[in-house]
């Protein structure tokens, strides 16, 4: 298969090795607001209390003015991240470690580096994978790592696909809390573009493809509103800590597999072995895995 004759693998190797660093304080307020949009009481969420995992993405985004952002949405291609000439850029998958839960109220610090930038071939084309190596620190005490995949592809040329149907409220048919008693614990829901707009404004994330329909169908070639990746990804881990009896995890770490989009049902899965291991899935309403992840214990 041709490369691309605009893809110069060697100059977006450049970014390798490129930093950012970001502050933020673990605002209580803040993930009252998330537990809220996940149908969770939010009244036990005060200063001390550990944060559930994966939460932490609230905190520390790339805040980008206005004028830095790309037709995307996202901050323009050629600070942080290289240029990639690819039209669809998707968060595929991270793996994660902790040494601790944050707290809330405490300060926060997240140092990123560009570790890797690759070119693979799949059934749609040229691939480039952008592996990224976050940490995660209160003052001086580490709290968690985490390498993070971003994959980069082109739409598909001359797509014009059928919008989505809206979905229809209520969008959670069960609660995060009531499934967590369950095993293995299953939570079932329809994500809307009200959730997807709430997420997107907690994690800042003006990227289009979770708010902005027309852009969906016109410019990316998707159906529907895509719902965030690392929204999935928390929806597992929150249930499957709640399903633990809320015990702070070790590791975590997921791979998306297909996408979601805004009207379809999924169901949120999560099954410990007994020990120190749960697996979890996002299924599509025809059965397929979405997303599928694992938390540990040990």
């Amino acid at each position: 298969m041709v490369e691309p004759p605009q893809l110069d693998l060697e100059r977006l190797r450049g970014w390798v090795g490129r930093e950012e660093s970001a502050e933020d304080r673990c605002d209580a307020a803040r993930v009252r607001q998330l537990a809220a949009s996940f149908d969770m009481d939010t009244a036990p969420w005060r200063d001390g209390a550990e944060l559930p995992p994966l939460w932490h993405w609230i905190f520390t985004a790339p805040v980008t003015p206005l004028g830095a952002v790309g037709p995307d949405g996202h901050a323009a291609r050629g600070g942080f991240l290289p240029p990639v000439p690819l039209a669809r850029r998707m968060w595929a998958g991270s793996r994660l470690r902790w040494q601790r839960l944050p707290r809330l109220g405490e300060p926060l610090r997240r140092a990123s580096r560009v570790e890797s930038v690759e070119l693979k071939h799949g059934k749609s084309g040229a691939l480039v994978f952008v592996k990224v190596a976050h940490e995660l620190r209160s003052g001086e005490a580490p709290l968690l790592s985490e390498e993070q995949d971003i994959v980069y592809r082109d739409a598909p040329l001359g797509a014009r696909p059928a919008p989505n149907p809206p979905a229809a409220p209520p969008v959670w048919r069960d609660t995060l809390e009531a499934a967590s008693a369950r095993t293995p614990a299953r939570c079932t829901l329809v994500p809307d573009d009200v959730l997807l707009f709430r997420y997107s404004a907690l994690t800042f994330n003006s990227h289009r493809i979770h708010y902005d329909r027309r852009h969906c169908l016109e410019a990316e070639g998707y159906p529907g509103l895509v719902v965030h990746g690392p929204l999935m990804a928390t929806l597992m881990a929150t249930l499957a800590w709640l399903q633990s009896g809320r015990r702070a995890p070790q590791a975590f770490s997921f791979r998306a597999q297909a996408p979601v989009f805004d009207g379809e049902a999924i169901e949120v899965h999560a099954a410990h072995d007994g020990k120190a291991l749960a697996r979890t899935e996002v299924r599509k309403a025809d059965g397929s895995v979405a997303m599928a992840g694992e938390m540990r214990w040990a």
